[in-house]
């Protein structure tokens, strides 16, 4: 259990998050909002309180012992910058050179930007990537973890059921995937595109332990990590959280998917998050 002032440090780091993601997307005009946004409190309580990092990037040590992280969901970009940011990783201001031509920052993350071990976007392919990392770990007897951020509408893709059941296959109890649901993918809505559900026994039955929470409850979130750095098999954490998640006009709105807000829209979404 996280401590109150944990809690209310974490909340204030979220609402930088936030800020960061919003001022982004709209500085370059383009980018991906909803996704990013219902994702920020797993990606804080994650970085700043459950993995093991290695801020200075070098071949050190703590380089090999640091645990690894694949944002599947690659789109949601702006979130992992921001919290890398946040930090050490680069200064904050780099964040302003988001997407732009030559940046660090790209749209999809790649390996030139410090903390950045795959490059991912390819939706489908991150878990698989994730399950070739920790199985790396394992014959080298490294004990870091491996952490993969789904969406669920990439559940919708063959290869990750392929690389469920090959890491249940090879239990490799040190990947523990995130699962941000949503419920919302570009097209609309996951359950009527191609519905998931009952998506708690599905994962079940291909042999992993299932957690389910509120993805914005950042005691539960911290819990529910902890909870399966613990166990002795593959974990996926099911996050139920809200697209756009901060500003009222883009929470459970398809359409902020991915789109840049007008003037009058970032003016009306930054009063709302400061």
């Amino acid at each position: 259990m996280l401590s109150q002032d944990e809690i209310e440090k974490l909340k204030n780091l979220c609402k930088e998050n936030r800020r960061n993601i919003l001022n982004m997307v709209y500085n370059a005009q383009s980018g991906h909002i909803g996704g990013a946004m219902s994702s920020v409190e797993i990606m804080t309580v994650l970085y700043h309180k459950c993995m093991k990092i290695c801020p200075k990037w070098t071949k050190s040590k703590d380089f090999k012992a640091r645990d690894r992280f694949v944002l599947s969901k690659g789109h949601a970009s702006s979130i992992l910058y921001s919290v890398l940011s946040q930090l050490g990783y680069f200064p904050k201001e780099e964040l302003m050179t988001f997407r732009l031509f030559g940046s660090r920052l790209q749209g999809h993350p790649v390996p030139i930007c410090p903390g950045i071990d795959v490059a991912t976007g390819s939706l489908g392919q991150g878990l698989s990537i994730a399950c070739g990392m920790a199985l790396g770990l394992k014959l080298d007897r490294n004990p870091a973890n491996v952490f993969c951020l789904l969406g669920d509408g990439e559940l919708q893709e063959g290869s990750v059921w392929e690389a469920f059941m090959h890491i249940a296959n090879k239990n490799l109890n040190n990947l523990i995937a995130i699962i941000d649901r949503n419920r919302l993918q570009i097209d609309g809505c996951t359950e009527v595109i191609k519905s998931l559900d009952p998506l708690v026994e599905k994962i079940k039955a291909f042999n992993w332990k299932v957690i389910e929470i509120d993805g914005h409850d950042i005691n539960q979130i911290y819990c529910a990590i902890e909870d399966a750095k613990k166990l002795d098999c593959p974990v996926a954490i099911i996050a139920n959280t809200i697209k756009g998640k901060g500003v009222s006009f883009m929470e459970n709105n398809a359409d902020w998917h991915g789109k840049a807000p007008k003037k009058e829209e970032y003016e009306l979404a930054i009063s709302e998050l400061n």
